[in-house]
């Protein structure tokens, strides 16, 4: 059984996450599965489980981890998990065991050195990723927030309104940041999306000298792989997988936001803009002080309604291949710590 090399790719999604994940994915080296967001799902739940020292509530959530991933609408091909081989693995009964179990046997499938997990909100549980001990690579992949909100207001996952948008994109730019100063620099490298569209090749090279793997031209024909049309047609928030790199995705935010939303998104996340190297607009627009009580809730509003239209709008077979997903989270918060164990038995 030989050592892998994890990688996390972190930021904010609507960032070219998918497309740097398929590019890597045509790499031999490298397996990068399309993420069912294991710990972002399962944190919140594992309250849930009980005493994960005890057997059959470690097995019930590695099953259901297990369950997660086998109903992903992007499917993981190649790959089966038996649940006992997953515990006999772990080193210890925790999460962040299953996950890393969980992706090596993947890699193991591809006779993969190296795997990617693309959920990005991993940053936010870097602290635990670092105790694990895996030694992981980091990959902050960082996009223009502006053109982050005109993308999300078109998707039908994430918030809709750009205070809202800038206030996420803001805090997991932080989070990244902050990450960067606590990592040793051999485990770390940022990567402008922008960059990434108009020097795929500097890029891309500068990216596999990181990861000690040598670059091969068949990362730009990522689009034509199996992986990529698996992706585009499980969703049409994913579609421009199956393109090539599309160099005039940049600078959207100029006609697509209103000078009013390009002002609030400054105002709410102007300092990260310019920590990254981006220039701002409208910023001026509106004054330094904080948004009243009464502005937010009509932003809140607002968000609300963005998002019930987006609902409704939204693509039902890709609607249809999340839903095994979404079904399967209700059911488990809908158990007690009780009766978990028993379930699974």
């Amino acid at each position: 059984m030989k050592a892998m090399q994890p990688i996390q790719i972190i930021g904010t999604q609507r960032s070219g996450s998918n497309m740097l994940r398929l590019m890597l994915n045509q790499l031999d080296e490298i397996t990068a599965p399309h993420p069912p967001h294991i710990l972002q799902r399962f944190f919140p739940l594992i309250h849930i489980y009980g005493n994960l020292e005890d057997r059959n509530n470690f097995f019930a959530l590695v099953n259901d981890v297990c369950k997660l991933v086998e109903c992903n609408p992007v499917p993981w091909t190649g790959v089966t998990f038996n649940r006992d081989e997953i515990i006999n693995r772990c080193k210890n009964n925790s999460l962040i065991e299953v996950f890393r179990v969980i992706y090596d046997l993947k890699a193991e499938s591809e006779n993969a050195d190296y795997w990617i997990c693309k959920s990005m909100i991993n940053v936010k549980y870097a602290k635990e990723l670092e105790q694990s001990g895996m030694q992981m690579r980091y990959i902050y992949l960082f996009r223009d927030g502006r053109d982050v909100a005109c993308s999300f207001k078109k998707a039908i996952v994430g918030e809709k309104h750009v205070y809202h948008i800038a206030n996420q994109w803001a805090s997991n730019q932080k989070a990244c940041i902050e990450l960067e100063k606590n990592i040793e620099e051999s485990r770390f490298l940022k990567v402008s999306y922008e960059d990434l569209l108009h020097h795929p090749k500097k890029e891309m090279k500068r990216i596999c000298s990181f990861l000690n793997i040598k670059l091969k031209n068949e990362v730009f024909d990522f689009y034509h792989s199996e992986e990529s049309k698996n992706t585009a047609v499980a969703g049409k928030m994913w579609e421009n997988v199956a393109r090539p790199i599309l160099k005039n995705n940049s600078n959207k935010y100029k006609t697509e936001l209103a000078p009013m939303e390009i002002a609030i998104f400054e105002k709410q996340a102007g300092e990260v803009l310019k920590q990254l190297g981006y220039t701002l607009e409208n910023s001026g627009i509106l004054n330094g002080s904080p948004f009243s009580e009464n502005e937010v809730k009509e932003f809140n509003n607002e968000n609300y309604r963005l998002k019930e239209i987006a609902n409704q709008s939204a693509d039902p077979d890709g609607m249809k291949l999340r839903e095994k997903q979404d079904l399967l989270l209700k059911d488990i918060q809908k158990r007690n710590t009780q009766n978990t164990a028993v379930s699974f038995a």
